[in-house]
């Protein structure tokens, strides 16, 4: 289950309507009742903790998010957007990365989501990471 704490508005998340799962963008929160106002496209709308799910961080929500890739000789991918980069070690084992933007340099040795990398591009670039980033 995702921490209300390490929710942001503008985070991408799936969202639990009923069985109907859409993925959706958080539009506002209430921290009083901890609950999640998500944008799916279809309809906005409240929901309680666990209705949500973070969705898997991996090349197609990458490459949705406008980043670039870049295979390197040694077997490594770098996925770039503007000055924000990520390297994996490895070709498709998100679970192990390095992140970097300018001088701020971040090891990441887990899996991680889409939202907690919005978090992270947040953190360090002071922009909300969407389709429109840079």
């Amino acid at each position: 289950m995702i921490k209300f704490q390490d929710i942001r508005v503008g985070d991408f998340l799936i969202a639990d309507n009923d069985g109907d799962k859409l993925p959706g963008e958080v539009t506002n929160l209430n921290h009083d009742e901890k609950q999640v106002c998500v944008d799916t496209g279809v309809q906005e709308f409240w929901f309680e903790l666990d209705q949500l799910s973070p969705i898997p961080l991996n090349e197609e929500q990458l490459m949705n998010l406008k980043f670039t890739k870049q295979e390197n000789e040694d077997g490594s991918v770098k996925y770039m957007k503007g000055a924000f980069r990520i390297l994996l070690p490895i070709k498709s084992d998100f679970s192990k990365m390095e992140i970097w933007y300018r001088d701020e340099r971040r090891i990441i040795g887990n899996w991680i989501s889409v939202h907690q990398l919005q978090n992270h591009f947040y953190e360090m670039t002071k922009v909300h990471l969407n389709e429109e980033a840079f």
